[in-house]
């Protein structure tokens, strides 16, 4: 594979990420969460997430391919939340975890 074919893989690979995440945020908005997409440069991007009612409850989501080769959302420890297609599974894990209760 060529430099500019990596690249173009790479952007591929990184518009999908950020596809997922905004999905995502939407499905958290519904849920009563807080949202904030982040991208830095030159890194893969993520959704902060903020339970509005206790904002020291936050957690930063990522999404990304798992050795199997499907789409997940993964904690930052790296550890799996839902399937990258399991849009409500995902908000319902994430927001049981960011609650003031648990």
């Amino acid at each position: 594979m060529t430099i500019d074919a990596q690249q173009a893989s790479g952007a591929d690979t990184w518009r999908a990420n950020l596809a997922r995440l905004e999905g995502l945020a939407e499905v958290l908005a519904d849920h009563g969460l807080r949202t904030r997409m982040m991208t830095p440069p030159g890194r893969v991007p993520s959704l902060h997430v903020v339970n509005p009612s206790a904002a020291v409850l936050a957690e930063d989501v990522y999404a990304g391919r798992g050795q199997d080769g499907l789409w997940w959302f993964w904690w930052s420890w790296a550890e799996r939340i839902a399937a990258g297609e399991d849009l409500e599974g995902a908000a319902n894990m994430i927001e049981h975890v960011l609650s003031a209760g648990a």
